[in-house]
């Protein structure tokens, strides 16, 4: 089955706007004794928080996500694939570049650390190449649950996103209004979870064939958060500002919800016009390999950052307007330029890394046929677990190396690793007439 060119276009789209909204919003500051401070733009400038609506994107990842899900679990299903190999092997190609990224990342926080790096700083620096980690564990989390939700969605339709945007609706009410402990962490992924489903009905056609009903998500869900942060409790932030309450993104908020929900209806309606210029080759070429490369990407994008204010901010040499001026806005579009060319760089420098990751995948994804196939699970629980760390705490807690968080993601991917094919190379649930045949 050939690959569905807008939705390699939805991935790319969505990491170039991640990519753009954080180098946006970044802010650096040096002080009189050279110490490097990272300001909140999102606090300080207040308005720039409608700037989120345009690049809080997220809802496409799950969207697309939930598609290619979908499609990969029917095959492997229909060959006879298990659950646990498919979900081993969609968990190892995210962890492999993940694990590879975190450990380079935390070689060099333990070295900074042993030679006496300020705690502050490295605290601070931790947490800005950890920023995007919250991202990862929610979306294992439902490629977990690809097995059952698809299973749901076959039986039930459209039935079941709506079921979980209405307990989503539930639990964040009890957060806004009693504040019940934990049930917030239900949100992350139910409000997420109804994007990635809604990615099982769009491919099965569910919505496609229903444009008035594709209408009426981009029309409702937009009403629906216009009301919400104007007449109920809601910020217009998309992105999580300090010290606001409550949030939209921690936990998912409703208005969160109905933004993800419009987002989908305004994706599917833009569909047909986007795949007439993805048809062009020239448009294609230049969309392909973002695609491509979007794990890299959104792993490593934050690093330019840090690059550019060690070359320009602790020698001095970066002018420093005040923050939200219009000499301050003046100066990020260099700024934006400047890490472009830097990450375009880091990219480049990557792609032998890539290829062997891409390669030890392949030789080392779970076999479908083992009979550990007990290994993926606790594996991924148990990388699941210390990504959320990362994504909460940083890289460098407390300005220290954080010790159980680094050993819980190594287990968890030498687990998922464990349980390893030693047949020739085939997909997971590829069935073995298949494979005789190719011997």
């Amino acid at each position: 089955m050939s690959r569905d060119r807008y939705v390699d276009f939805l991935r790319a789209w969505a990491i170039g706007l991640v990519v753009l909204g954080h180098w946006l919003i970044t802010a650096l500051v040096r002080e009189p004794d050279g110490e490097i401070r990272a300001p909140e733009l999102l606090a300080t400038v207040p308005w720039t928080q409608w700037l989120t609506l345009g690049f809080q994107i997220m809802p496409l990842f799950f969207l697309a996500g939930g598609y290619a899900a979908g499609g990969s679990w029917t095959r492997a299903r229909a060959a006879g694939g298990t659950a646990a190999g498919w979900v081993g092997a969609r968990a190892l190609r995210l962890l492999l570049p993940a694990a590879v990224y975190s450990i380079l990342v935390l070689s060099a926080v333990g070295i900074c650390s042993t030679v006496g790096v300020d705690p502050n700083t490295l605290e601070l620096v931790g947490w800005a190449m950890a920023m995007q980690f919250w991202f990862l564990p929610v979306y294992l989390l439902l490629s977990a649950l690809t097995p059952p939700l698809h299973a749901a969605h076959r039986r039930w339709g459209l039935l079941v996103p709506v079921a979980m945007g209405a307990v989503a609706l539930v639990a964040g009410t009890l957060v806004v209004t009693v504040h019940t402990p934990y049930v917030g962490l239900l949100d992350y992924v139910l409000v997420w979870g109804v994007a990635y489903q809604l990615g099982f009905c769009w491919r099965d056609g569910l919505l496609t064939e229903r444009r008035p009903l594709t209408a009426a998500l981009a029309a409702g869900g937009g009403l629906a958060f216009t009301a919400l942060i104007t007449l109920g409790p809601f910020p217009v932030s998309l992105i999580l500002v300090t010290g606001q309450t409550p949030s939209n993104t921690d936990p998912p908020s409703a208005a969160m919800l109905a933004w993800a929900v419009a987002q989908v209806g305004l994706c599917l309606l833009a569909a047909p016009a986007v795949r007439r210029l993805l048809d062009r080759e020239r448009v294609w070429r230049a969309v392909r390999p973002v695609g491509g490369a979007s794990m890299t990407l959104y792993l490593w994008h934050m690093l330019p950052v840090l690059i550019v204010a060690a070359a320009f901010y602790l020698t001095g040499l970066a002018p420093e307007p005040t923050l939200g001026s219009a000499a301050w806005w003046g100066l990020r579009l260099p700024w934006l330029l400047v890490l472009g060319a830097v990450l375009t760089g880091v990219v480049r420098a990557l792609r032998p890394l890539e290829r062997g990751l891409a390669l030890l995948h392949e030789r080392t994804r779970p076999d479908p046929d083992s009979p550990r196939l007990w290994l993926p699970w606790l594996g991924l629980t148990t990388a699941v677990t210390s990504l959320t760390r990362f994504a909460t705490r940083g890289f460098a807690p407390d300005g220290r190396f954080p010790v159980l968080p680094t050993l819980g993601l190594l287990l968890g991917t030498t687990l998922l690793m464990a349980g390893r094919r030693t047949t020739v190379d085939r997909n997971p649930g590829e069935p073995k007439e298949v494979l005789r045949k190719a011997a």
